[in-house]
């Protein structure tokens, strides 16, 4: 260690000696070593999972031939890496078949090696599709989580996640949480950036989810986040106001759920948009023939909670829009009103309701995932 800028003397070394010292360690002076050919899959392999990766990798020599090949003769894409130092399959395999995986490379001395393996991938007890929230292109809102749902339970939860990745421009950090055994969501710690860009790649197909469940298809989706646009609703004052980038640029009145059916407290997240929604109590248990049913057919009307809240425009209702909640627990709007909102909001968007005499809305009720805190979105209870 050197202290103070001064060395011990009996730990320095002449020039000549270090001259050795690097020439004895350099690779010129090094003697050619044979090929060290190494390949993903064990010869004689079973059960293998077909959407692993498939590789052959060399030391010591470049890769001059690789293959992968069915026993029918079909033939996988792969390639080499720049300086052929590794193969790789491109495409996944299929299910209860038989490979070979072939490769040869030149040593630095010259002599060449060649290795292969012959295998058969694992035919699954059951396989699962999976399905996004969000759609290739779209722009979304701040608040909008990711949701990934799966056509059947899933054995194991941390086999899953490795198959889904959540990619940003702007390293974005956030976590998955499941809402149930076929349900995983994730978010940000915080509200997305305005701009950011995502990738959302579902890899799922020849991964194994547990119990001899295996994915059935990939889905990838890439989207944007939108500005920010966020609303608050106010029981006490009968108004909603909307802020663009935090701003205020609209305070329009509302009428939410009357006494008996009060609207939920807390961060909905908007989930879609529709024109010419008929709005039916029979969806959320409500016989449309009882004193308290309803069917009708609304301009506009952008869906909040699977629990049926929506805000949509009723003109039937504008007299007590401003002074009295009159609703079954969505939110009225004028028609004017509800058209600009829906104009200028997106699935994502936060809309927080207060002071509306109901309960806190439970986070699993549509996309509520901000009504928990992130230490309550990353702890390990379900």
């Amino acid at each position: 260690m050197v202290v103070g800028g001064a060395l011990v003397a009996g730990c320095s070394s002449s020039a000549q000696e270090q001259g050795e010292e690097g020439a004895g360690s350099a690779d010129t002076t090094r003697p050619p070593q044979p090929a060290q050919l190494d390949l993903s899959v064990e010869p004689g392999a079973s059960d293998v999972a077909p959407g692993g990766a498939f590789t052959a990798t060399v030391q010591h020599g470049t890769i001059t031939e690789a293959s992968l090949v069915g026993e029918d003769g079909t033939v996988v894409d792969g390639g080499t890496t720049l300086k052929d130092t590794a193969w790789r399959a491109s495409e996944a395999l299929g299910y209860g078949k038989t490979y070979t995986l072939k490769a040869t490379a030149e040593s630095e001395d010259g002599r060449t090696v060649t290795e292969k393996a012959t295998f058969t991938t694992v035919v699954p007890q059951g396989q699962a599709e999976v399905w996004l929230n969000v759609q290739d292109g779209q722009k979304v809102g701040v608040g909008m989580p990711l949701m990934f749902t799966f056509s059947t339970d899933v054995p194991d939860r941390e086999l899953a996640e490795k198959a889904l990745r959540v990619r940003t421009d702007n390293d974005t950090e956030g976590a998955f949480r499941w809402r149930s055994d076929s349900e995983v969501l994730w978010r940000p710690k915080d509200y997305w950036e305005p701009g950011t860009k995502i990738t959302v790649d579902a890899s799922i197909y020849g991964k194994p989810l547990g119990g001899g469940l295996y994915g059935a298809q990939d889905r990838k989706v890439s989207l944007e986040i939108g500005r920010k646009v966020t609303a608050i609703v106010d029981g006490e004052s009968h108004h909603m106001s909307v802020f663009v980038d935090d701003e205020r640029v609209r305070r329009m009145p509302i009428s939410m759920g009357k006494p008996s059916s009060p609207t939920p407290n807390g961060a909905y997240t908007v989930m879609s948009e529709h024109h010419g929604y008929t709005m039916d109590s029979s969806t959320y248990g409500v016989p449309t023939d009882s004193s308290d049913g309803y069917r009708l057919t609304v301009d506009y009307a952008s869906r909040m909670s699977y629990s049926g809240i929506f805000y949509h425009s009723a003109p039937w209702s504008v007299g007590y829009q401003g002074n009295t909640h009159t609703s079954h627990g969505c939110i009225n709007l004028a028609t004017d009103d509800a058209a600009w909102l829906m104009k200028n909001s997106k699935p994502g968007d936060v809309i927080t309701v207060r002071n509306s005499g109901g309960q806190p809305l439970d986070w699993t009720d549509g996309w509520s995932v901000w009504q928990l805190s992130w230490d309550e979105w990353t702890s390990e209870e379900a």
